[in-house]
């Protein structure tokens, strides 16, 4: 059935037509766009990729930081490094590392989140307490760490003498160094994943809580049945953001240990230091680095497809 307006009132507003835009115009629209983009293609260019190319290029010679010349030697640097033992001891490592400081790092940031998340009372003095370590720099976090594992006057020691156990060598002794770098990694970084599950907490709808809770579930199967299959997609990336970091793990070992005792907490990235800035050999160091770059984008792949499938 077709309405007609009455007399005299007013015609509805009609959209106004769009006429696509000229051939020259649409040239004219992209040439301004790239030029927009120009400023970021050349800083990325000079800082990102050259860098990278030069790199690639500098692991194939003998590059080094004595005046001599340099000469190219193709794969000679890879074929040492792979039959370099501390290349692999350093390697073994940042895996121990890796898999020592993440499992924390996602499960006590979690239990972190919940707790905040259950409406403990002074929200904001707990959000501070746990974020606060996270902002402090390396150098003031390996000092106050420093003074804790102090042999004889350390707060750790001084806790074990007074329960009537013997004192630890905290980092001297090989078998716990790597141990109490994780300690202190886990309590400067844990606040940043500790605010990606409170955000998550907070988003979350309330509505299948309170089904459960109608039900007659109970707290913990609540949390377990409800909250935690809700929360999969952000402790994947927690999983995955905190593998990367570990893996690149190089400030506070270098700082608190110096890979001590005997090589037992060095890294790979303080074995390229090591090797390029002391050694003087650059090329070498530069090999080592690229297989090490290869390592992280196969576990980088290797957790895409991992949690991709559990999702």
């Amino acid at each position: 059935m077709t309405t007609t307006a009455p007399a005299g009132a007013a015609a509805p507003p009609q959209p106004p037509s769009v006429k696509p835009a000229a051939p020259g115009r649409r040239r004219s629209l992209t040439r301004g766009g790239g030029l927009f983009v120009l400023p970021f293609l050349i800083v990325f260019a000079l800082f990102l990729v050259w860098p990278v190319v030069q790199g690639l290029w500098m692991s194939l010679t003998d590059a080094s930081l004595s005046l001599r010349g340099t000469e190219f030697v193709g794969f000679a640097n890879y074929t040492e490094a792979f039959g370099d033992p501390d290349v692999w001891s350093s390697l073994g490592n940042t895996a121990f590392f890796t898999l020592i400081s993440c499992v924390p790092l996602v499960l006590v940031a979690l239990g972190m989140a919940l707790l905040v998340h259950s409406g403990l009372a002074g929200q904001w003095v707990w959000r501070l307490a746990y974020f606060a370590p996270y902002l402090l720099p390396v150098t003031v976090v390996t000092l106050i760490w420093t003074w804790l594992y102090q042999p004889d006057i350390g707060l750790g020691n001084q806790l074990l003498t007074s329960l009537g156990m013997e004192p630890v060598g905290w980092l001297s002794d090989e078998s716990v160094a790597m141990w109490s770098v994780a300690a202190l990694t886990v309590w400067w970084t844990v606040g940043f994943n500790f605010l990606l599950y409170l955000a998550a907490l907070q988003s979350l709808p309330t509505t299948y809580d309170e089904a459960a809770a109608l039900d007659g579930a109970g707290a913990w199967r609540r949390l377990w049945s409800v909250t935690l299959p809700q929360l999969r997609h952000t402790t994947v990336l927690v999983a995955m953001l905190q593998v990367l970091a570990s893996l690149k793990v190089f400030d506070q070992i270098y700082i608190l240990t110096k890979g001590g005792p005997n090589g037992s907490t060095r890294p790979i990235l303080e074995y390229v230091y090591d090797v390029g800035f002391t050694g003087y050999r650059l090329g070498y160091a530069s090999a080592v680095s690229y297989i090490f770059f290869a390592i992280v984008i196969v576990v980088s792949v290797l957790q895409l497809r991992f949690f991709r499938q559990e999702g």
